[in-house]
C-alpha cells in the first residue's frame, strides 16, 4: 500500500512538471488570442485603408501556389522515385532532400543576384535579344512561389516517400491486373491512400511560407507577416502589434483546418498482414533520361547551382582585397548563433525529456493531453510566438518589479533570456516528438521492473530511459538546433541590441543587395544544417529498395 501511495505521488509530480511546461509554452498564444476581445478599431481602420487589402490578397495567393507547387513537386518527385527505377533513382531518393538546409531567405537572394535585372541571365538574355527583349519579372509573386516551392518541397516529398513506404501495393497492382494504366491506377488508387500524408505535409509547407519574413522582403511581397514586423519595429506600439499578430494567427488555424478538410476521414490499412510495398517498374529509354533530368533539374535548381555559386562568392570575397565587410566579426556571429542554437536545444531536450517521461510514469490521459500542448509552438508563425512571448516577459518584469526584484537586462525590450523563451516555444516540438518516439521504444515491463527494484523516477530516467532513447534525444537536439540556426523573424524581433546571428548577418547584406558578401554567413549556415539533412538521408538510404 505504501509503495503504491508513492507511486501515485510520483506520477502527480511529474504530471505537474508537464502541465506547468505545457502552460509555458501555450500562454504566450493563448494571450494573443484574448487580446482581439478588446481590439483597437483605429489599428484596424489605419490598416485596412493601407496595407491590410493588398496583404491579405497577396498572402493568400502565396500560401495557395506554393502549396500547390509543392504538392506537384515533392508529391510527384516521391511517386517517381518510389514506383519507378531508372538511372540515378536509388541516389535521388535521398538525395532530393537536401534543399531542407537551404533556408529560402538564401535561395531567395541568390536567384535575385543571378536571375535579377543586373544578374548575369538577364545580361546575356538582353545581349542575345536586345536591350528591351522581355524577361520573366523575378522580383515577383510569381518569383517568390518558385523559390518557397524549390526550398519547401522535401517536406511533402518525405510524407509521401513515408506513406508510400508503408502503404500495401496490392490494391495498386490489382487495378492494373484489372486493366488500368499506371496513371488511372495511381490517380484512383494511390493517391487516394496518400491524401492524409499529402495534406499534412502541405500544410507544413504552408506553416514555413506564412512565417517567413526575409524571403518575401526580398521580392517585394507584402504579407501579414510582414505586417507584423512593420508595425512592431516602426512604432513598437506592442498592443497594435499584438493585435495585427492574430491575424498571422488565424491564417495559421485556416492552414490547419484545410489540413484536417484534406485529410478527411481517410482511413487505409492492408489486411492480412504487413504491406507488401510498391512493384518498381523499369524505365527504359527517353522515359530514363527523362525521369533522370527532371529529378537532376529540380535538385540542381533548389541546392547544387544555388551551393556552388554561394561557395564560388564566399571564396572570392574573403580572399579578395576588400575581404566580406564585418569578416573580422565572423567569429562572433558564428560564436552569438551556436550560442544560442545550443542553450534553445538544451532548453528544449530538457523539457522534452520531462514531458515524455511524465506520460510514461502518470499514464493520465491529461499528461498526454499537456504533452500536445506543449507541441503547440510549432503550429504557430514564428511572428505570433515572439509577439506572445513579449507580453509575457513584460508580465514577468513586472511582477518581479513589484517584489523588488529585478532581472539582469531590459527583458521586454530584448534579452537572450527573451530570445531563448521565445524560440524554446516555438522548437520544443520537434525535440518532444522524437524523445517520445525513443522513450516509446521503453518496454513498459523494463520501466515496471526497475520501478519494482525501488527506483525513483528521476533514476529510471537517469538509467534506463535515457540510455536507450539516447539516439532519439540526440536527434531531437540537433534538430531544434538546426531550426534555431536558419531561424529568423524571432531573431530580428526579438534580439538584443547588438547580438547578431549568422541569419541576421545574411539578411541584412541581401536585403543591401550586397549578395556576394552574404556569401559566407550563408555558406556557414547550409554547412551547419546540412548535418541532421545528412543523417536523415543515410536512414532513408539504408531504407531504400
Amino acid at each position: 500500500m505504501a509503495l503504491h501511495r508513492k507511486a501515485l505521488r510520483d506520477g502527480l509530480a511529474w504530471h505537474s512538471t508537464a502541465v506547468v511546461i505545457a502552460a509555458v509554452v501555450a500562454i504566450p498564444v493563448g494571450i494573443l488570442t484574448f487580446s482581439v476581445l478588446n481590439p483597437s478599431v483605429d489599428v484596424w481602420r489605419q490598416q485596412w485603408n493601407t496595407r491590410l487589402p493588398r496583404q491579405l490578397i497577396e498572402t493568400s495567393i502565396l500560401l495557395c501556389g506554393v502549396g500547390v507547387g509543392s504538392l506537384l513537386v515533392g508529391g510527384g518527385l516521391a511517386w517517381l522515385v518510389s514506383a519507378y527505377q531508372f538511372p540515378g533513382s536509388r541516389v535521388f531518393r535521398w538525395l532530393l532532400i537536401a534543399p531542407l538546409a537551404v533556408p529560402s531567405y538564401v535561395l531567395g537572394f541568390v536567384t535575385l543576384s543571378v536571375f535579377g535585372f543586373t544578374g548575369p541571365i538577364q545580361g546575356w538574355w538582353r545581349e542575345i535579344f536586345g536591350q528591351d527583349a522581355w524577361f520573366p519579372p523575378i522580383r515577383s509573386l510569381g518569383g517568390a512561389i518558385i523559390v518557397f516551392t524549390l526550398v519547401l518541397y522535401p517536406y511533402v516529398f518525405l510524407v509521401a516517400r513515408a506513406a508510400l513506404a508503408d502503404q500495401a501495393g496490392s490494391s495498386y497492382q490489382v487495378a492494373r491486373s484489372l486493366g488500368a494504366s499506371s496513371f488511372e491506377a495511381a490517380r484512383r488508387v494511390m493517391f487516394p491512400q496518400l491524401r492524409p500524408a499529402l495534406a499534412a505535409g502541405v500544410a507544413i509547407v504552408a506553416m514555413e511560407t506564412l512565417t517567413d519574413f526575409g524571403t518575401v522582403q526580398y521580392f517585394g511581397i507584402d504579407t501579414v507577416s510582414v505586417g507584423v514586423f512593420r508595425i512592431w519595429r516602426g512604432t513598437f506600439d506592442l498592443d497594435a502589434a499584438s493585435e495585427f499578430a492574430t491575424l498571422v494567427l488565424l491564417f495559421a488555424l485556416v492552414v490547419i483546418g484545410l489540413e484536417r478538410l484534406g485529410r478527411g476521414r481517410a482511413r487505409f490499412g492492408q489486411a492480412g498482414g504487413a504491406a507488401s510495398g510498391l512493384v518498381q517498374r523499369r524505365l527504359t529509354g527517353i522515359r530514363s533520361v527523362l525521369a533522370f533530368l527532371l529529378c537532376g533539374l529540380v535538385l540542381t535548381l533548389s541546392f547544387a547551382a544555388p551551393t556552388v555559386q554561394l561557395l564560388t562568392w564566399a571564396i572570392r570575397e574573403a580572399t579578395g582585397p576588400r575581404g566580406t565587410p564585418l569578416l573580422e566579426r565572423f567569429a562572433e556571429f558564428l560564436g552569438n548563433t551556436l550560442l544560442l542554437a545550443t542553450i534553445v536545444a538544451i532548453v528544449c531536450g530538457i523539457g522534452a525529456i520531462l514531458v515524455a517521461n511524465a506520460a510514461r510514469f502518470s499514464g493520465r490521459s491529461r499528461t498526454r493531453l499537456a504533452a500536445r500542448i506543449a507541441s503547440v509552438g510549432y503550429a504557430v508563425p514564428g511572428p505570433v510566438v515572439a509577439i506572445g512571448s513579449v507580453f509575457v516577459l513584460v508580465g514577468l518584469d513586472d511582477g518581479l518589479g513589484l517584489i523588488g526584484i529585478g532581472l539582469p537586462g531590459a527583458v521586454a525590450t530584448g534579452s537572450l533570456i527573451g530570445l531563448v523563451y521565445a524560440q524554446t516555444v516555438r522548437y520544443l516540438a520537434p525535440a518532444l516528438q522524437t524523445v517520445e518516439a525513443g522513450i516509446e521504444q521503453v518496454p513498459h515491463e523494463m520501466t515496471g521492473a526497475a520501478r519494482s527494484l525501488g527506483l525513483r523516477p528521476r533514476s529510471v530516467v537517469a538509467s534506463v530511459h535515457l540510455p536507450l532513447a539516447r539516439t532519439s534525444v540526440l536527434t531531437g537536439l540537433v534538430l531544434v538546433t538546426v531550426d534555431v540556426l536558419k531561424e529568423l523573424p524571432i531573431v530580428l524581433l526579438l534580439r538584443p541590441i547588438g547580438f547578431d546571428t549568422l541569419s541576421v548577418w545574411t539578411f541584412n547584406l541581401a536585403s543591401e543587395s550586397r549578395f556576394e558578401q552574404a556569401a559566407l554567413p550563408a555558406v556557414a549556415i547550409i554547412v551547419v544544417a546540412m548535418i541532421p539533412v545528412g543523417l536523415l538521408a543515410r536512414q532513408l538510404f539504408r531504407g531504400a529498395s
